[in-house]
C-alpha cells in the first residue's frame, strides 16, 4: 500500500527528486559572513539544528516562517561537521575480489576477508567539501622493477564511490559499541570519494597500507542524510558465512542508488560511468561501528567512517576507474570519442545517490562534485 507523500509549505519540496519532507538531511553554510546549521528542504534551507521541530514547522498546515528559509544557490556550504578522524573500510566483497583478482589472479580474496572488516586510518585534514578542486598530487612510483623509483605526477589518478558514516555520539575509552547498539552512534551517511592515486599505493602499500595516494584530498558531499529518512529502504544485509558474536546479527543494509557521473575539459555534459548500490556491501554500517570500537577505541562525534569503493556484480557496477577499466586495459569511450583508463586534468567527477521503492516517496543525497586540477 502506498503511502501518502508529505506536504510542505516550501513549494520546491513537493516533489523533489532528493529532499521532499520526508527528508531533512543536516548541513552547515556560509550566509551573510556567519556559519550556521540547517536541513535541506527542496531547493532551500532551513536555518536550525532540530529536525523534529523541522519537520513539524516545514510541514504544510505549519505557520509559515520564511525568516528562516535561505535558498542554497545564495549560500556556501562547508563540511557538515568538524570531522576529527577518518577510517576507510574495504567493505565490498565485490571490490575487494576484483582488486585481488588484479593483483593475486591465484588469492584474490584473502582470508581474513569475511571474518574481519579491513579498514585504514585515512587522513583527516585533507577532507573537503563538495566543489572543492584539488592539484593532481605527485609521488614515488615504480612500473619498472628493474629500475629505482620515480617521483611526479601520479599517472594513474582514480575516484572511488563511498558512503560515509558520520558519527553522531562518541564512546568512552575503553569501552566498545555493541553492534546492537551501533545506529545509536550514527548521525546520519554521506557521500564521499575516496580520489586515489593508483601508481602511488601500488608502490607504496606494501607492508603497511595506503598513505600517500590517499591523503591529498578526500570529498564529501554537504548533507547528512538521517537514518530516520533510510528506514523504508531497510534490506536484508547479504548472506555471512560465519560471524564472530560482536559482529552478529549483522544488522541492517540500505537500498541506495550510487552513481558516478563524468564531464571531462571537453565535454559540455557528463556521462554516466557506473551505478552500483550500497546493498551489495558485505558489511554492514553497524558492522563497521561495532568493529572500529572493538578494542576500546574511543570514537568521537564527527567522525567519519567511509565504507570503501561500492561496486557490484556488474561491470557497470564497478565504483572506481581501476575496476570499471581492469587496471587500464578496457577503457572507457566518452560520448565525444576520448578515453579514458584513468582521470586526466579537468576532469570532474560528479556522484550522486538516491533511494526509490514502490509505496515510498523518493530521496536522495545530493552530489559530491570535484576537479582534478594540473600538478604545481
Amino acid at each position: 500500500m502506498a503511502l501518502k507523500a508529505l506536504s510542505s509549505w516550501v513549494e520546491s519540496a513537493n516533489g523533489h527528486p532528493d529532499f521532499p519532507l520526508e527528508n531533512l538531511p543536516l548541513g552547515r553554510f556560509k550566509w551573510r559572513e556567519e556559519v550556521h546549521e540547517g536541513f535541506a528542504i527542496g531547493d532551500a534551507i532551513f536555518i536550525g539544528n532540530d529536525r523534529d521541530r523541522a519537520s513539524e514547522a516545514l510541514h504544510e498546515s505549519a505557520a509559515r516562517d520564511e525568516s528562516r528559509l535561505v535558498k542554497q544557490n545564495e549560500v556556501e556550504m562547508i563540511l557538515p561537521v568538524d570531522i576529527g578522524d577518518y577510517t576507510d573500510f574495504y567493505a565490498s566483497i565485490h571490490h575487494a575480489t576484483n582488486v585481488g583478482s588484479m593483483f593475486r589472479p591465484d588469492n584474490p580474496l584473502l582470508p581474513n576477508y569475511k571474518w574481519i572488516p579491513i579498514g585504514y586510518h585515512g587522513r583527516a585534514s585533507s577532507i573537503v567539501i563538495s566543489g572543492t578542486p584539488f592539484r593532481r598530487p605527485k609521488g614515488q612510483t615504480r612500473d619498472d622493477a628493474s629500475q629505482p623509483p620515480l617521483f611526479g605526477p601520479t599517472k594513474r589518478l582514480d575516484y572511488e564511490m563511498e558512503v560515509g558514516v558520520v558519527i553522531g555520539k562518541g564512546n568512552d575509552l575503553g569501552q566498545p559499541i555493541p553492534i546492537d547498539r551501533a545506529n545509536d552512534h550514527i548521525l546520519g551517511l554521506c557521500l564521499v570519494n575516496d580520489w586515489s592515486a593508483r601508481d602511488v599505493q601500488t608502490w607504496e602499500y606494501q607492508p603497511l597500507g595506503p598513505f600517500l595516494a590517499k591523503s591529498f584530498a578526500t570529498s564529501v558531499s554537504p548533507w547528512v542524510v538521517s537514518l530516520d529518512a533510510l528506514e523504508p529502504f531497510r534490506v536484508e544485509p547479504p548472506p555471512h558465512e560465519e560471524l564472530l558474536p560482536y559482529l552478529s546479527p549483522p544488522g541492517t543494509a540500505y537500498d541506495i542508488t550510487l552513481e558516478v557521473w563524468l564531464r571531462s575539459a571537453k565535454m559540455r555534459e557528463p556521462t554516466l560511468v557506473s551505478r552500483g548500490n550500497f546493498c551489495d556491501m558485505y558489511w554492514t554500517i553497524a558492522q563497521l561501528v561495532a568493529h572500529h570500537a572493538s578494542n576500546g577505541c574511543n570514537l568521537r562525534a564527527g567522525d567519519l567512517l567511509a565504507s570503501g569503493t561500492v561496486s557490484g556484480t556488474t561491470k557497470e557496477s564497478r565504483g572506481c576507474l581501476l575496476e570499471r577499466t581492469w587496471r587500464g586495459t578496457e577503457p572507457l569511450e566518452l560520448p565525444n570519442g576520448e578515453q579514458r583508463r584513468f582521470l586526466e586534468d579537468g576532469d570532474e567527477v560528479i556522484m550522486r545517490a538516491y533511494c526509490e521503492r514502490d509505496g515510498a516517496t523518493r530521496i536522495g543525497f545530493g552530489e559530491c562534485r570535484g576537479t582534478v586540477l594540473p600538478p604545481i
